[in-house]
This record gives C-alpha cells, sequence and structure tokens, in this order.
C-alpha cells in the first residue's frame, strides 16, 4: 500500500523540480505548529552520541540546501531528524542563478542543480531562525546547524569578509556553523579548498570566533564543507589546514562535512540531463562520498568529528557512511525520493550498528 508520500510525490514529481520544492517548503512552513504537521511528523529515535562537544539525539540530520532561509526548521525537527542544518545563507540577499536550474534524474535517484546560493539574506535568516519554536523550547534537544557561504558578486579574493560576516552574524544562534566552500554553483568557490588560502581563512575564523565567544559566553563548533571531487593532493591539504587548526592555540573544536554535490557525471552519463552545468546529487555520489570520507579519516584521525552526506537513500547507504568513518550523517536527495520515512529508517539502522 502506498505511503502518503508515495501520493504525494507522484504529484510533485509531475511538477518542475523547483516548484515543487518550492510549494513543499511553503506547505511546510504553513503546517508546522498546527495539527497539520501530523501528516509528517514521526517520533525521534533515541540514539544519543556526543561530537563536538555537543550530544546530538541521534545520528541522521538534515543537509544544507533545502531550507536555504531557515523558514522550516520546526518541520523538519518533526520529522526526527536529531540534528537539522539550514542555509546556505549569504550576508546580502541573492536571487542566484538563471532558471532553469534543477533537474530531476529519476531513474538515477539524483538531483542536478546550480541555485548558486539563492536565499533572503543574513537579516532574514537569523529572524526565522529566533522565530523557530523547537530553538525556544527549553526542553528541545535538536541540534542546530547554520551554513554560511559568500555572495556571488562579491570577488574571491575578498571571501574572507563575507564569511567573517556570516560568523558574527549567526554565533549567537547556532549549535555548530559549517563554512561552505565546495559549491560548485558560485564562482571560483572551490578555490578556496586549496593550500594558503584554506589556511588563511581556516586562521582567520578561528580568531573571530575567540572574539566570539568571549563576547557571548558560548562555545561554538565550526565544520568544514568540503567536495567529493578532490584527488588524493587535495584530501592531503585540507586535513593539513584542518589538524593545524586542532593543533595550534585554537579554542573551539573543528569539523568536517564531507561532501557536497559533485561535477562528475559518470554515473548518469547518457542521461537526459547530464550536459547540465551544476552540482549532481542523490544515488551517483554514495561511492564518492564515502571515498573522501574513508581517505580524511585516515588522515584526521579517529577523534575528529565527521559528518558524512551524499547519496544515502536507505539505512544501508547510511550504514556505508558509517562504515567509511562518518560519525554522523545527513540526508538531502534521499528525502525527496523517499520522503520522511527515510528519516526514521536511517536512524533505526545507525541505532543498531552504534549498539
Amino acid at each position: 500500500m502506498p505511503s502518503l508520500y508515495d501520493i504525494a510525490r507522484c504529484g510533485l514529481f509531475s511538477l518542475d523540480p523547483e516548484a515543487a520544492h518550492d510549494l513543499t517548503l511553503g506547505a511546510l512552513q504553513r503546517f508546522q505548529n498546527t495539527p497539520l504537521q501530523a501528516l509528517y511528523a514521526q517520533p525521534l529515535v533515541h540514539d544519543p552520541v556526543d561530537i563536538a562537544g555537543l550530544r546530538f539525539p541521534n545520528r541522521v540530520g538534515l543537509a544544507a540546501g533545502l531550507d536555504k532561509n531557515a523558514a522550516c526548521i520546526d518541520a523538519f525537527a518533526a520529522m526526527g531528524f536529531g540534528f537539522v542544518e539550514v542555509g546556505t545563507v549569504t550576508p546580502l540577499a541573492q536571487p542566484g542563478n538563471p532558471k532553469p536550474r534543477m533537474f530531476r534524474l529519476a531513474e538515477h535517484k539524483a538531483l542536478i542543480n546550480r541555485l548558486g546560493f539563492n536565499n533572503l539574506g543574513l537579516a532574514q535568516f537569523i529572524a526565522n531562525v529566533q522565530r523557530s519554536r523547537v530553538r525556544n523550547r527549553p526542553d528541545s534537544k535538536m541540534i542546530l546547524g547554520l551554513n554560511i557561504g559568500k555572495n556571488a558578486a562579491t570577488p574571491i579574493e575578498r571571501a574572507l569578509d563575507d564569511y567573517l560576516l556570516g560568523l558574527e552574524g549567526v554565533f549567537p544562534y547556532a549549535d555548530y556553523v559549517t563554512i561552505n566552500i565546495s559549491s560548485p554553483n558560485t564562482k571560483n568557490l572551490r578555490s578556496l579548498q586549496s593550500d594558503e588560502a584554506l589556511n588563511q581563512l581556516l586562521l582567520a575564523l578561528d580568531e573571530r570566533r575567540h572574539a566570539l565567544q568571549e563576547r557571548h559566553h558560548r562555545q561554538v563548533p565550526l565544520f568544514l564543507k568540503i567536495a567529493p571531487d578532490l584527488d588524493e593532493e587535495g584530501i592531503a591539504v585540507i586535513a593539513h589546514s584542518l589538524k593545524a587548526r586542532v593543533q595550534s592555540q585554537s579554542t573551539g573544536r573543528w569539523g568536517l562535512i564531507a561532501t557536497n554535490t559533485t561535477v562528475a557525471r559518470d554515473a548518469v552519463a547518457g542521461h537526459t540531463h547530464a550536459s547540465e552545468t551544476g552540482g549532481l546529487s542523490g544515488q551517483p555520489v554514495l561511492a564518492a562520498s564515502n571515498r573522501v570520507i574513508q581517505a580524511m579519516r585516515q588522515a584526521l584521525g579517529t577523534d575528529f568529528p565527521i559528518m558524512g552526506v551524499g547519496g544515502v537513500l536507505s539505512g544501508a547507504d547510511a550504514i556505508s557512511k558509517r562504515a567509511a568513518g562518518a560519525d554522523l550523517v545527513q540526508i538531502y536527495t534521499g528525502l525527496i525520493y523517499k520522503g520522511p520515512p527515510l528519516v526514521r529508517e536511517v536512524a533505526q539502522a545507525l541505532a543498531q550498528v552504534s549498539r
């Protein structure tokens, strides 16, 4: 018997992908904290784990990109996620890249997007976070990650300015902050993953975090989000930079999110949309993401916090992320194809292997 989401998906998949995305987020925003939330709410799977100085209620999180403006935090919390990451937010509002910019590859359970950090800007993002009821509930245990990036109009040489503005803005409201330097849809952004640029970025963020911790009297881990297309040399550069921060006089914790979308098309060659520019997400990214996770775990050691994301469409996929070395797992495209039941499936699978 088809689930409620299976029925809804038939209608949504008849629409343009971005139109379906906007329609779904609009409904979630209207339904959250109302009786209609029962349509997608699920009990939380309790599988607590301590990572990066935070206690996560379970190991399954929403990846950034789905809720760019932090408008649906309560809705996603109700689905049983142990943690929710929203954004990417840029200091100033921006429309993103021209449409069409999202493409569905249903037979591959994948998406290609070149959205380009379309969002309403930092001020609106923070206002939405502040309105979240789950964040204002004293008994809430959900972890909230806030993901920051740079504006498209900001020259890459001034990218640090945008990241510092973002960190300053979100710091008081985040359980952790993600530094997104790996989207393929902002020109030259991935160049920040290179040696000298990355070292300068991480050092400056560490120094600003120290000042913010003194001002706000709270600790906030920083997670670096990287690409799945890195070669061995690129992986070594990032691992070296992160270890340098950990071994320095850094007063805060660092973590890694592996990985973002891929620019590779080998797994979808021949598909109608394979030649579209942008980032490929979903099932075809699983192996590449797991490769980077495994390499990073070997380079960073057993105690460094790693979130694994990319290609999780089942409990077995999530277990493969854990086997590769991820402490926590995030989903995005899988939620579009499988719906809220995937959250519970993944949480239960990971709880089993954690015991």
